[in-house]
């Protein structure tokens, strides 16, 4: 225990003007963010009293090391009250200081991420409802709400039904004015507010920073694409500091919200959701800039942080290092003497312990770890002189009124005061509630009748939430009960709060049933629990119907003894994306018709599975009859297309392990895709087996080996498809394998041989064995034939020969005039239907159904240094699909996969007619971006800086979607009536706002 002489108490005593009672109103103390006071605490404290939440904290992005404002539940402490809001159950609570009992608590409609911020006699809380609220902080009376975006309009959010524009920018309060945020997808607006404190009147807002034309990280890459909010905010006496989630903070006018500047690329490797203002700087995730022009001034290195008057205290691994501001002498460019402020290390601090949070109060350091809560004098360089075990790890601390409050990433907030131990544990654990026989046999009804247990579920226009809670018990849904009186859904919260269960399963919302705040088509269950009892109107059924999700999404109403259900068909127009490039026929289009633009968030969330580095250029997601799949260095991961449920995970070690390498290199582009979807299935193949999986559920059906002798020396599957109830095939070329920029990598791109396998049965229905060699990207399947070339081996692309110096050797003329043919086979069958052997130049194959017609190609490269020798390109071709006759062959250059869009043919480098090769007016033009272009028959998505977007039906150019990067092959899939985008930026430290799994729409 730490002793001070009477001396060191009269220094002390005098040296602050703050009294000891002093308040801890905001988020770290003050609106600077600081974790500083200068109210010390007693030199002797004690557990007083423990509430432990019913649930943890549930994070907006649990994986994401950069985003980390809502790990715990942050305290503040004003009027002898600790505050906090919770992630997991969506509500603020206020609990006595000395007692720890309850106080009240208070409902949003959403989940509460940040700390409520205090003024006078009221706090003020942001949801991801999307609202401000102020709230009495004497009884919790709703005192002014604010919305923050332009409607109520809710969609799927880190998977919550979350305001579409949540209140992600901490509440801070600045004089009389409170501030806040609402927006996190910059393309879809952003909103900053200044809002009298007394009133919640506007003072000012600024609207127009989302879609602001900038420079994004990578050098040379433009597009419209603004802040984001993500953190607390922070205020000075002239300005508001903006988190933006990964990347550095935005500055604002504190007077007019003027926006002043966001250096994106300037940083591009730089930032994160935190920020704390000290002299004359704002530190950022480990660095110090200018707060008048943002300008990077000096790198302090990462971890917790707090601002003192006279300098930075940070805490380093198991250290604390103590720095103080100097004014140093230099000279600028011209030799002007200048002065420099600086931090300059003064005293660095071991300890036993991993610092996880830290603040100041008086002299002293309270340092947060696992388990673990001390006190360190940091300023007489001491070690721990009090420490007291706690659970879990802390992540959140506060101190006033001589008490220092401690919060856990277990979701426990306790109390350290100077007084006798109590150790009080002030929250009673969820008990169980007697069963409603009635809402108990509807729910098993609904159990029974439907095919439906997990995913999102509605109830529309409930009078109570017995049926939910009943529903939540006998199944894994997740549930959102939409009730028009307000007081009877506050005693359905209570209800369902009680039981354990709000928020983490079931959600109350107050809206109109008949016309729900709720996107289209995201439901797997939507029922009404008034029709146990009584009729529901036609328009509640017809507004049912729109959240059904389509392809089996289920509707029931009515009493138990006549329960009907109505499942939702396949969505009219919608494409499917079932191989590499769109199909068996590889036309990089999708046919979907529905999306257009401009595209707006459909649902977003973070998802722990694993993918290969985005330099590796992974496979692309496909989807199929509502499922989005997507591979992983070991499995794949099954997802609900609508909602972005996760469905299921299908373990398969060292998947794509072989496609996690550190730079671009040779990859999918060259060798294919390892997994496909074709009706109920997926299917995906490891050395020797394909694993035929269900697609719903991805339980394994069967495993299918290659039809080959276990003696033979190439057993390994190579190319892999699948067309009308058949999967096609081939026996890699073990000893041709093509990966020379990393040893030891087995990708296989040569083939020796083709086969065809009835996809019910597993049984070999034909093979074909190349007179040469079959490279897996020469071979397509449409109109019930199977095209394919058989040539030689290219000898530039063998690994002992095929880089010089990291970069590929030109072809030569000897492997210009490799033997080959092209041929065509009936494809159930085999049947041979033609043969052609004159100038077969191709390495890729493209048939278009409609206009049975085969294209002849090169990879599309736009990236010259990472493709194989034999990629020359320049040439396409068209040929006649009955007959093999060439219709038409010219030069062309494209830097990118050719799509088969109807009758065109479009590539980034030009377009064509389909029929005549005719070369027609197309202007492409992106911004910096690797990478191929996917399409449906009215968009194209591509990475241009940001997501990127050409709607074929407007003439609006390059369009953005903003706030993330593409991966660098394809990992933008325009189907299903929707864009959907899995995360593609695996190991990428540049500072896009979002690494996320999301879903795009279209205009209405």
């Amino acid at each position: 225990m730490k002793l001070l002489s009477s001396f060191a108490f009269l220094i002390i005593g005098c040296a602050f003007s703050t009294p000891a009672s002093a308040d801890w109103p905001q988020f770290r103390g003050d609106a600077a963010r600081s974790g500083y006071t200068e109210a010390p605490l007693p030199n002797r404290m004690e557990l007083q009293w423990t509430f432990r939440t019913k649930h943890a904290p549930a994070p907006a992005w649990p994986t994401h090391t950069r985003i980390k404002f809502d790990e715990v539940f942050q305290p503040i402490i004003v009027n002898q009250t600790v505050l906090f809001g919770s992630s997991a159950d969506d509500q603020l609570y206020a609990l006595d200081l000395k007692t720890g009992e309850l106080k009240w608590k208070f409902f949003t409609e959403g989940p509460i991420r940040f700390a409520p911020a205090a003024w006078k006699d009221r706090v003020f809380v942001a949801s991801d409802d999307g609202c401000l609220y102020a709230l009495a902080i004497k009884d919790g009376a709703l005192l002014w709400k604010k919305q923050g975006g332009p409607e109520k309009k809710y969609i799927m959010g880190n998977d919550r039904l979350i305001s579409h524009w949540p209140a992600r920018g901490g509440p801070v309060v600045h004089g009389d004015q409170v501030y806040f945020a609402a927006g996190i997808w910059p393309s879809d607006g952003v909103y900053l507010y200044a809002l009298d404190a007394e009133t919640g009147d506007d003072v000012w807002q600024n609207q127009n920073s989302g879609q602001l034309l900038m420079n994004q990280p990578h050098g040379g890459a433009s597009a419209r694409s603004g802040v984001s909010s993500q953190g607390y905010l922070a205020a000075s006496q002239d300005q508001i500091f903006m988190p933006t989630g990964r990347a550095v903070p935005a500055a604002f006018e504190r007077a007019s919200g003027k926006f002043q500047y966001y250096h994106l690329q300037k940083n591009q490797q730089r930032g994160g959701s935190d920020v704390v203002l000290a002299d004359q700087f704002f530190c950022n995730a480990g660095c110090l800039y200018d707060q008048t022009n943002g300008d990077l001034t000096q790198q302090t290195g990462t971890g917790p942080m707090v601002a003192t008057p006279q300098g930075i205290l940070r805490g380093n691994g198991q250290s604390l290092i103590y720095s103080q501001w100097s004014d140093t002498q230099t000279r600028d460019r011209k030799g002007k003497p200048i002065s420099v402020r600086q931090l300059k290390e003064k005293r660095l601090i071991p300890l036993d312990y991993t610092i996880t949070d830290v603040i100041v109060a008086g002299n002293d350091a309270y340092c947060g770890s696992h388990n673990k809560v001390t006190g360190v004098d940091f300023k007489a360089q001491a070690n721990s002189w009090w420490s007291h075990e706690i659970e879990g790890t802390v992540r959140g601390l506060a101190a006033a009124d001589e008490c220092l409050i401690v919060s856990t990433d277990q979701g426990s907030i306790s109390c350290f005061a100077n007084a006798e131990p109590r150790e009080e544990n002030n929250v009673i654990p969820a008990s169980p509630l007697a069963t409603d026989p009635v809402s108990q046999k509807a729910a098993q009804a609904i159990c029974n009748q439907t095919d439906v247990k997990t995913g999102i579920c509605v109830d529309l226009g409930a009078e109570n939430a017995r049926l939910a809670l009943e529903l939540a018990r006998q199944s894994e849904l997740q549930i959102y009960v939409v009730m028009q009186d307000a007081e009877k859904a506050t005693a359905a919260r209570e209800l369902l709060h009680e039981a354990g269960l709000y928020g983490s399963r079931v959600v109350v919302h107050i809206a109109n049933p008949e016309q729900a705040p709720y996107s289209k088509n995201f439901a797997n269950l939507v029922i009404c629990s008034t029709s146990l009892k009584q009729d529901v109107s036609p328009q509640l059924l017809q507004e049912a119907r729109r959240l059904q999700r389509p392809y089996g999404g289920q509707l029931c109403w009515g009493p138990v003894e006549k329960l009907q259900v109505e499942t939702k068909a396949d969505l009219k127009g919608a494409g499917s994306w079932t191989h590499q490039y769109s199909n068996s026929t590889n036309t990089v289009n999708s046919d979907d018709e529905i999306v257009k633009g401009p595209l707006k968030m459909y649902w977003y969330r973070d998802v722990d599975f694993q993918i290969p580095n985005r330099h590796g250029q992974g496979p692309a997601p496909l989807v199929n009859r509502g499922v989005m799949v997507v591979g992983g260095l070991h499995g794949l991961c099954g997802l609900d297309a609508y909602n972005g449920h996760t469905l299921w995970k299908y373990k398969l070690k060292n998947n794509l392990t072989d496609m996690n390498g550190i730079h671009h290199d040779v990859s999918t582009a060259e060798v294919g895709s390892n997994f496909c979807l074709g009706g109920d299935y997926a299917f995906v193949c490891k050395d020797e087996f394909c694993h035929q999986i269900e697609l719903k559920t991805g339980k394994l059906v069967r495993k299918i080996s290659t039809p080959v002798s276990r003696d033979d020396p190439n057993q390994n599957w190579g190319y892999l498809g699948y067309h009308q109830g058949v999967i096609y095939g081939t026996v890699s070329n073990d000893a041709h394998y093509t990966s020379p920029r990393y040893k030891g990598l087995t990708l296989r791109n040569e083939s020796v041989l083709f086969y065809a396998i009835d996809a019910k049965t597993g049984n070999v229905l034909w093979t074909y064995q190349p007179e040469y060699s079959i490279r897996n990207n020469a071979i397509t399947i449409g109109n019930d034939s199977v095209f394919l070339v058989d040539r030689e081996i290219a000898k530039a692309d063998h690994i002992k020969e095929a880089r010089r110096n990291g970069r590929p050797n030109p072809p030569s003329a000897e492997d210009a005039q490799r033997k080959g043919k092209l041929k065509a086979f009936q494809a159930k069958t085999g049947k041979d239907l033609w043969e052609d052997d004159q100038d077969v130049f191709g390495t890729q194959l493209a048939v278009s159904e409609d206009h049975e017609i085969l294209l002849m190609f090169y990879q599309g490269i736009r990236h010259k240094f990472f493709r194989l020798p034999s990629e020359v390109g320049g040439r396409l071709a068209a040929i006649d699909a009955k007959s093999g006759k060439r219709i038409w062959d010219i030069k062309a250059e494209y830097q990118s996969h050719p799509i088969i869009n109807g009758d065109k043919i479009y590539a980034q480098g030009g377009a064509w007619e389909l029929k005549t090769g005719t070369p027609v007016d197309f202007q492409f033009d992106r911004s910096y971006g690797c990478g191929q272009i996917s399409a449906s028959k009215h968009m194209m998505v591509f990475r241009s800086a940001t997501l990127g977007y050409v709607d074929l039906t407007r003439k609006a150019g390059v369009e953005n979607f903003g706030g993330i990067r593409l991966g660098c092959y394809i990992n933008a899939i325009p189907a299903g009536g929707l864009v959907l985008v899995p995360d593609g930026s695996s190991q990428c430290n540049c500072s896009y706002q979002m690494q996320a799994w999301f879903a795009l729409e279209g205009s209405e």
